[in-house]
C-alpha cells in the first residue's frame, strides 16, 4: 500500500472516524485510548519520514552510497589530472560533488583547503591521534574522580 493512502487511513482513525464510511467510531472503541492514539501518530510520522527520505533519495545521483571500484577511482584520478572539474566529474560518475572531492582528497589529488564542500576525508593516520587525545582526557577525568 502506498504511504499516502495508509496515512489517510491512520489520520481518519486518529480523528475517530471509520476510514471507509467516514462515520464516527463508537466512544468505547480502543482507538480513543491515549496510548493507541500515540501509536497511530507515531505510525503517521514514520510513514511521512519514509516518504520524505525516498523523495530525497530519488533526487540524488545514481551511485550515491555505492562503494568505489578500483577502475572508477583510476578513471576519476585520470580525468581530474587531465583538467576536468570536480563538478563535471560528479555528473560523469553519478556521485555528489562532496563525494568526488572527498575521494580526490583521499587519493591525494586535492588538499582540504581546495574543497568547495564542507567536511573532509579523515584518513586513518589523522583519526588515530584524535582518539588518543580523547582517551587521554577521559583517563585524566576518571583518575581525578577516583582519587
Amino acid at each position: 500500500m502506498p504511504a499516502s493512502p495508509a496515512v489517510e487511513i491512520l489520520q481518519a482513525l486518529i480523528q475517530g472516524l471509520d476510514p471507509v464510511s467516514g462515520a464516527a467510531l463508537p466512544s468505547e472503541s480502543v482507538l480513543h485510548r491515549a496510548e493507541v492514539l500515540r501509536a497511530l501518530l507515531t505510525a503517521v510520522s514514520a510513514l511521512e519520514q519514509c516518504a520524505a527520505r525516498a523523495q530525497r533519495r530519488a533526487q540524488m545521483p545514481g551511485n550515491v552510497g555505492r562503494p568505489w571500484s578500483e577502475t572508477e577511482q583510476a578513471e576519476l584520478a585520470a580525468a581530474f589530472k587531465a583538467g576536468e572539474t570536480p563538478a563535471a566529474l560528479a555528473g560523469k560518475h553519478g556521485r555528489t560533488l562532496r563525494a568526488i572531492e572527498a575521494r580526490l582528497e583521499r587519493l591525494g589529488l586535492l588538499r582540504p583547503e581546495q574543497r568547495t564542500t564542507r567536511g573532509g576525508f579523515i584518513g586513518v593516520s589523522d583519526a588515530a591521534p584524535a582518539r588518543r587525545v580523547r582517551h587521554a582526557r577521559a583517563t585524566r577525568r576518571t583518575h581525578r574522580i577516583r582519587h
